[in-house]
């Protein structure tokens, strides 16, 4: 049995509404925990009814230190739960027994399995009466590429849980006075259930142990310390889940859950190892989450890997100003952190999220996740103008707190545009930029990058003169105007013969006919043509690089609306990430957004997932993933990547020059 010295991490991880923090409460209440502190009251103890951020904790069972972090459910904060994993020693996988929910859950198990994050799976709300353990579990396995192993089978009475059958020792469980687990009699009618169980966990961990295999050919049974030293083993090395039952609200399970993680949770030494951080540091840390605090500053929580950490040691080149104990939202002084606690340092300004750091500097890991692409944009504007300067440095504390937000900056209009997972997402931004930051801000309708291009071909002679007293300005230019191929961009070429305008001046016809591309007839930058300079004429006293530029400005404002322009729209190359059973769905919401599909191919590393593969304009991507959301219970997403221009005509290219006109109007 271990007996670590130092602190164990576990989180706490699973899909939305499957009662994550209601286990999260239930575990520190049972190990006799200091109550969490409320934010604001109502909901839960962490005052808030739906996860939104990650809360830590600590506690202590059977004289061991244990930190638990619950982490959201919600597709939107996918990163915050995978920041915390990666500082973890071990995670719950947390699932009520619902079939339904696998899909929810590969790509969890996608994600362990490729970091070799030791798991659990603790099946919650199993008095409500819902599916089968062995239906739900077969779901499961079908999207878990290690082994599901029954640690556990459940004791009903009257279709409610009454307690667990542990498969190890073989002693059942159920809930005694105050609560606590109590043995009880294990009844004839379950036996042989417990017996066929029993055989299938030891079948399990034969096929990893050769030694318990030949016992299990020879029929010797083996001792359960024994199988509790493999099942150990087993999950170190994530190569098994074990799964645990029980309901979180009703308090049954928790013991023998935490009883499983006591003997069988990797230490932090062997996390370490597993993660290949070097042990020979004096003090090492990891940032998991960073936060700004008004009036205080930057707040890093990190995991201390190795040795210690006191208030005044350096780090990453910084003095550390305070460590302080975190336990929900309270925080309290601690002055020093031991090797593997979980603490917040203040004032590191060059520790970024990821980083593991010493005193003299940091690095990244490289296989830290990557913040995903954002799916859902805004833009957003200061709502007072002097706010501009103070908006840009909370937008990079925002981006610094949460990776999975984003920030660009419209090449057209130069609107700062705020991207997210999803709406409920950037609504917590906006409100954090709103509270925390002291910088509200107004939302404008989404940019979208149109252009315009030429059908005809056709030529021009521009001529710029002005005499205001002294030296005038003179310049003479004609021009041929044509349409190129779509994606060809803009050519100059100058066919100028026998010295008609001086070659110093050829370049600034040319900047000029590009001043009169930025915004063509129709009110957006003109692409796809070609323009030749055939010839001109100058004035050896009045011309010169501006007036030469803009004549080469009028000639193209002056013949433009002669060539038919057209109006062009984005079209995006969309990669729709859905559970299979939501194909047929994702399917009819690209076409009534006026996509085209191009096909679609089995996700490349989520089981039970497909990749659908479609052309959809810039245009109808606005809001796009709350209805694929909708479409795909909550689960569904998407990549894009500017893919190709296309005409748009009739009534929707009129809606869009008018829109345009009436904006230009109102600057």
């Amino acid at each position: 049995m271990k007996h670590p010295a130092s602190p164990r991490v576990v989180t706490l991880v699973g899909p939305q509404g499957v009662g994550k923090t209601t286990l999260f409460e239930s575990l520190l209440r049972s190990t006799g925990a200091e109550e969490l502190r409320t934010a604001g009251g109502g909901g839960a103890a962490t005052g808030r009814s739906m996860t939104l951020e990650l809360s830590v904790a600590h506690t202590r069972f059977l004289g061991e230190e244990w930190t638990f972090i619950d982490t959201p459910g919600a597709p939107e904060f996918t990163q915050e739960a995978r920041q915390a994993l990666m500082v973890s020693d071990a995670a719950v996988v947390v699932c009520d027994a619902s079939p339904e929910r696998a899909a929810a859950l590969a790509p969890l198990f996608t994600f362990l399995d490729a970091r070799r994050i030791p798991h659990l799976l603790f099946l919650n709300v199993l008095e409500d009466g819902g599916s089968p353990v062995r239906e739900v579990l077969e779901a499961l396995q079908a999207v878990s590429s290690r082994p599901l192993v029954m640690r556990e089978i459940p004791l009903r009475q009257g279709g409610h849980l009454m307690g667990v059958v542990d498969l190890v020792s073989e002693r059942a469980w159920g809930q005694g006075k105050e609560g606590r687990p109590a043995l009880i009699s294990l009844p004839d009618s379950d036996k042989p259930r417990e017996e066929t169980a029993r055989r299938e966990l030891i079948e399990r961990l034969a096929d990893l142990d050769d030694t318990l295999l030949a016992q299990l050919l020879e029929d010797v049974i083996p001792p359960p310390q024994s199988l509790y030293e493999q099942l150990e083993r087993a999950l170190r090395e994530d190569r098994l889940v074990p799964v645990f039952l029980g309901s979180a609200e009703q308090g049954l399970g928790l013991e023998r859950l935490l009883k499983g993680l006591r003997h069988e949770a990797p230490t932090v030494d062997e996390t370490r190892e597993r993660l290949g951080i070097p042990s020979e540091m004096p003090v090492l840390v990891q940032s998991f989450k960073t936060h700004h605090q008004p009036h205080v500053g930057k707040l890093s929580m990190v995991r201390v890997w190795r040795g210690g950490l006191q208030e005044g040691d350096t780090l990453a080149n910084s003095r550390v100003g305070g460590v302080q104990r975190v336990h929900g939202t309270k925080q309290t002084s601690a002055g020093t952190a031991r090797e593997g606690e979980v603490v917040t340092v203040s004032r590191v300004d060059g520790l970024r999220t990821g980083d593991i750091a010493d005193a003299q500097g940091t690095l990244t890991p490289k296989d830290w996740p990557l913040a995903p692409p954002p799916v859902h944009q805004l833009a957003i504007v200061a709502e007072k103008r002097t706010d501009d300067v103070k908006l840009t440095s909370a937008l990079a504390r925002l981006v610094e707190e949460d990776p999975s937000l984003s920030v660009d900056q419209d090449a057209d209009t130069q609107m700062l545009l705020l991207g997210g997972q999803g709406e409920l997402h950037l609504r917590q931004a906006l409100e954090h930029l709103r509270t925390r930051m002291r910088v509200p801000v107004v939302t404008k309708p989404l940019p979208i990058p149109y252009r315009e291009t030429l059908r005809k071909t056709g030529s021009h002679h521009a001529r710029f003169k002005r005499q205001s007293g002294g030296h005038g300005q003179f310049g003479d230019v004609v021009v041929d105007v044509k349409p190129l191929p779509h994606g060809e961009g803009f050519r100059f070429v100058s066919a100028v013969v026998g010295g008609a305008i001086p070659k110093q001046y050829i370049p600034a016809v040319e900047e000029g006919v590009k001043d009169g591309l930025k915004r063509g007839p129709l009110g957006f930058p003109v692409v796809d043509v070609e323009v030749t300079l055939t010839g001109g004429t100058y004035h050896s006293v009045d011309s010169s690089d501006q007036a030469f530029r803009t004549t080469g400005r009028l000639a193209l404002v002056e013949v433009l609306p002669k060539l038919e322009p057209v109006l062009l729209e984005p079209i995006l190359q969309v990669d729709i990430h859905v559970p299979n059973e939501a194909i047929p769905r994702a399917q009819r919401l690209v076409t009534s957004h006026r996509g085209q599909i191009l096909g679609f191919n089995t996700h490349p590393e989520i089981p039970g997932w497909e990749v659908l593969t479609a052309y959809v304009p810039q245009a109808e991507m606005q809001g796009f993933i709350v209805e694929l959301r909708s479409a795909s219970s909550g689960l569904g997403s998407f990549v894009t990547k500017h893919d190709h221009y296309s005409e748009l005509v009739g009534k929707q290219a009129e809606r869009v020059v008018s829109h345009q006109q009436q904006a230009a109007a109102e600057r």
